[in-house]
C-alpha cells in the first residue's frame, strides 16, 4: 500500500534548503546525508542531523498517512527545486520506492528506512528564556568573530550565554582577543552554557531583523535548542571550564581616545592591502596631538595614515595585529568608539561612547625597535 502526498513547492523548497545546513555532505551512514521525513497526517516534519547540530521543521501538506523515511539531501533538494509546477506530489511504496511528480515531470528514486536514522536528544521544552530575534541576531554577529578556531581548547571555539537577573552576556574569547554582547532580558533566573559557534551561525542565519519577533531557547543539561520562526536547531552543549571573563576586562586605563568608527575601518583597510600570509606584521598605533597615526610596513611596501581622535590622558604607542584590531571595530555598531589604553603590553578595550552594551578586548602585538 502506498502512501502519498502533496506540497506546495514554495514550502518545501524552503524547508529542505534551510533543513540540509545540518546534513553531513560526506559520511560512511548513508542516512546522516541524508533528510529525514516524517508525515503525520497533513504535516510533514523535515530533519537534518550530523550528530553534532540538528535542524527541524514543519510544513502543511495535502495527505491523510503517516509514513517515516530518509532521502539524500542533495538529489532531494534538486529534484524539488527544479520542478515545473508549484504543487509536488510524493508517492512512496511499500518497498520505499518514491515517485515525485510535478506538471509533466516524474521522478523514480530509493528512499532509506527510517530506522536507520540516528536518535535524536530529547529536550525538555519548559522554562524557555525568550529573547528578540533582531537583538540575538546582533549578538551573536557582533561576538561570533572571536571564537577560537583552535581546537586545542574545545570549550572556546563556542559562545558563552551568561544569564541572571534579566541580563544576558553573550562571551566569545580566543585568547587573543574577547567580545561581550550584553542585553537586558525577561527572564530572572540563572543559567550558564556554551554553544558551538557553528550551531550560531546557523541559528543567525535564520533570525529574522523584524523588532517583533522572539526566539525561544530551551536549555537541558547537555543540549540547548533555538526555536525560531517555525525551525528548531538543536545541539550538544560544550563541556568544560569557560574562561572567567569578567577577570579579563580592564578597570582602568591611562589612555581614552574617542574616533569615528568608520574612519579606523578604512585606515585599517588600507593597511590590509600590504599584509597577507607571507607578509605579516603589526600596525603601528601613534596617539598624541588631537590624532591618531598609524604606519604599516612589510615588504610589500609602507603606509603612513592618520585620524582625527580625541585623546585624554597619556600619549602612546601601541602595536596591533591589524585584522584583530579590525574585526572588532567592524563588530561596533556605533558612530564613534572609545578605546581605553593601559600602555603598549596591556590589553586594549574598545566600548560605545554611551553605555557599554559591547564591550571588545584586543591584545596588542610586540613593536620591534
Amino acid at each position: 500500500m502506498s502512501v502519498k502526498f502533496t506540497c506546495k513547492k514554495e514550502d518545501i523548497t524552503s524547508a529542505i534548503s534551510n533543513v540540509s545546513k545540518a546534513v553531513s555532505p560526506k559520511s560512511t551512514i548513508a542516512a546522516l546525508e541524508g533528510i529525514k521525513l516524517r508525515l503525520e497526517g497533513s504535516v510533514l516534519e523535515l530533519t537534518g542531523y550530523d550528530l553534532e547540530i540538528g535542524i527541524t521543521t514543519f510544513i502543511e501538506c495535502t495527505s491523510s498517512d503517516n509514513i517515516e523515511i530518509i532521502l539524500n539531501s542533495r538529489l532531494f533538494s534538486e529534484i524539488t527545486r527544479r520542478m515545473p509546477s508549484e504543487l509536488i506530489t510524493y508517492e512512496v511504496d511499500d518497498n520505499l520506492n518514491l515517485k515525485i511528480t510535478g506538471g509533466n515531470a516524474e521522478y523514480q528514486i530509493s528512499a532509506i528506512g527510517a530506522e536507520e536514522y540516528p536518535a535524536l536528544p530529547e529536550i525538555d521544552m519548559e522554562d524557555p528564556v525568550v529573547i528578540n530575534q533582531f537583538v540575538l541576531r546582533s549578538m551573536i554577529n557582533q561576538t561570533v568573530y572571536a571564537v577560537s578556531v583552535n581546537d586545542a581548547k574545545p570549550i572556546m571555539t563556542g559562545e558563552l550565554f551568561d544569564i541572571d537577573n534579566n541580563s544576558i552576556n553573550i562571551v566569545a574569547i580566543d585568547g587573543f582577543r574577547l567580545a561581550i554582547r550584553n542585553e537586558h532580558i525577561d527572564y530572572s533566573d540563572k543559567k550558564y552554557f556554551v554553544v558551538p559557534s557553528k550551531a550560531l551561525k546557523e541559528a543567525s542565519g535564520l533570525l529574522t531583523e523584524e523588532e517583533d519577533k522572539q526566539c525561544s531557547i530551551y536549555v537541558n543539561t547537555k543540549h540547548v535548542l533555538f526555536d525560531i520562526n517555525g525551525y528548531r536547531i538543536f545541539t550538544r552543549l560544550l563541556e568544560g571550564e569557560f574562561h572567567n571573563y569578567k577577570k579579563s576586562i580592564p578597570v582602568e586605563y591611562k589612555t581614552e581616545v574617542i574616533v569615528k568608527t568608520s574612519d579606523i575601518i578604512h585606515c585599517l583597510e588600507r593597511c590590509s592591502l600590504l599584509l597577507n600570509e607571507k607578509n605579516k606584521a603589526p600596525v603601528k598605533c601613534k596617539f598624541e596631538n588631537s590624532a591618531m597615526s598609524i604606519e604599516c610596513k612589510t615588504a610589500i611596501g609602507r603606509l603612513d595614515d592618520s585620524i582625527s581622535a580625541d585623546i585624554k590622558g597619556e600619549n602612546t604607542v601601541i602595536g596591533f595585529n591589524n585584522k584583530f584590531l579590525l574585526d572588532a571595530l567592524r563588530a561596533c555598531d556605533t558612530d564613534k568608539v572609545k578605546i581605553q589604553m593601559s600602555g603598549p603590553n596591556r590589553a586594549v578595550k574598545i566600548i560605545p561612547c554611551d553605555g557599554e552594551h559591547f564591550t571588545f578586548i584586543v591584545m596588542p602585538v610586540q613593536l620591534r625597535g
